[in-house]
């Protein structure tokens, strides 16, 4: 296929449809973008680290694309694989998260983007950037402040933005990750943390991934997952330059809840796609409402369901077919760009047509359930094999 073509599919799904779930999946890892430091930064100073990040995804999706359009299914990661990997980066969110909000609760002194109030004095025990202190060429303040950020009356004085015990705003000196002898490290950093969204992929990238290895060659496959990326990614730029201005405000409790929700999502999400969560939405007994939700044994002996998958999940929920038998299942949409175009069935992924049908053929199963979710873990679906009259 031409890659200009692929290219384009890509940059299209990438908009289209990778923006909301490419987001809810990967977004948590820009967390890690936030100065340690929880220094301010605006939007504008915010931005490398973000452009390092989006950069390392591009690079990283695109050697992907080449290697799955070279080599093939055999570098593609399976579903259980990748929901282990969605666990680890979700754990992963979720710990940084918890030390964001940690540090907010103990900064001391004032908090990083908030000044003195108008017509008010520092802290108690604290000094300010514009108060005017003299400090000795040893370090100590005439007003008794020590090298250690401590005042003379015991107060924990070095808030965010204080280097070797001098007290100042924040805005006078800038965080030191953001300084030029510690900007490198800080973009390698954002730069890693891109490269490993490939590790997370989101429903369409599972797709696009699948179009890649259908394409054949390294140019091919590098131009449908570099169009996602690119698709992908004013989705994510707006989403760090976001987290990174609400850590330096009155909000940036805000950006800690938003950044732990997302982490409890993708871990979440890796749990159900693995199966490792109880599937409480699977009744122990009787049988789906309708009998559209029953297979059809053929003159061949194959049994035949019909299942849609809409952007709402799999209907219908629970399938019912007879033990012991082969079956065909036919996956159908209409009109779907969501989370269940891709599902992990049996340990191996599926992609489904935007508007179509595709049939998955089922050795014979023992009685009980066999479960199924989306390439994302948000829904699951199931059959239930039942004994044969």
């Amino acid at each position: 296929m031409n890659p200009a073509a692929l290219f384009a599919g890509g940059l299209a799904a990438g908009l289209a449809a990778g923006t909301a779930s490419c987001a809810a999946v990967q977004g948590g890892l820009l967390i890690g973008l936030v100065s340690p430091r929880g220094s301010p930064h605006g939007p504008s100073r915010g931005l490398p680290p973000v452009a390092a990040f989006l950069t390392g995804r591009l690079a990283a999706h695109t050697a992907l694309g080449a290697l799955l359009g070279l080599v093939g299914a055999a570098v593609q990661v399976g579903p259980r694989t990748r929901a282990a990997l969605l666990v680890a980066a979700g754990t992963a969110v979720v710990v940084l998260a918890v030390r964001m909000l940690r540090r907010r609760r103990e900064t001391g002194c004032a908090p990083a983007g908030k000044g003195p109030a108008s017509g008010s004095g520092p802290p108690p025990g604290c000094a300010s950037a514009d108060s005017g202190h003299r400090h000795s060429e040893h370090g100590h303040s005439e007003h008794g402040q020590s090298e250690h950020g401590q005042s003379e009356h015991g107060h924990d004085c070095a808030p965010r933005g204080s280097t070797s015990g001098l007290v100042v705003s924040a805005p006078d000196i800038p965080d030191t990750a953001e300084r030029g002898g510690a900007r490198s490290p800080t973009l390698l950093r954002a730069a890693a943390l891109g490269m490993a969204t490939i590790f997370v992929p989101c429903g369409v990238t599972i797709g696009m991934e699948v179009v890649a290895v259908s394409a054949g060659s390294a140019l091919g496959g590098a131009a449908a997952l570099a169009g996602l990326a690119l698709g992908t990614a004013p989705a994510l730029a707006a989403l760090g330059l976001l987290l990174r201005t609400l850590a330096s405000t009155r909000l940036a409790a805000l950006a800690g809840i938003a950044a732990l929700a997302a982490g409890l999502f993708t871990l979440g999400s890796g749990l159900r796609l693995g199966g490792w969560l109880p599937d409480l939405s699977l009744p122990q007994f009787g049988s789906p409402a309708s009998a559209a939700g029953r297979a059809l044994t053929g003159t061949d002996g194959v049994q035949r369901l019909t299942v849609w998958a809409t952007a709402e999940g799999f209907r219908p929920g629970i399938a019912v077919a007879a033990a012991g038998r082969p079956v065909e299942i036919v996956f159908r949409t209409k009109d779907n760009r969501g989370c269940t175009r891709t599902l992990a069935i049996e340990d191996r992924d599926v992609v489904l047509p935007v508007t179509g049908e595709r049939v998955v053929r089922l050795a014979a199963h023992p009685e009980g359930p066999l479960r199924y979710a989306c390439g994302m873990g948000m829904y699951v679906g199931f059959v239930r094999f039942e004994r044969a009259p």
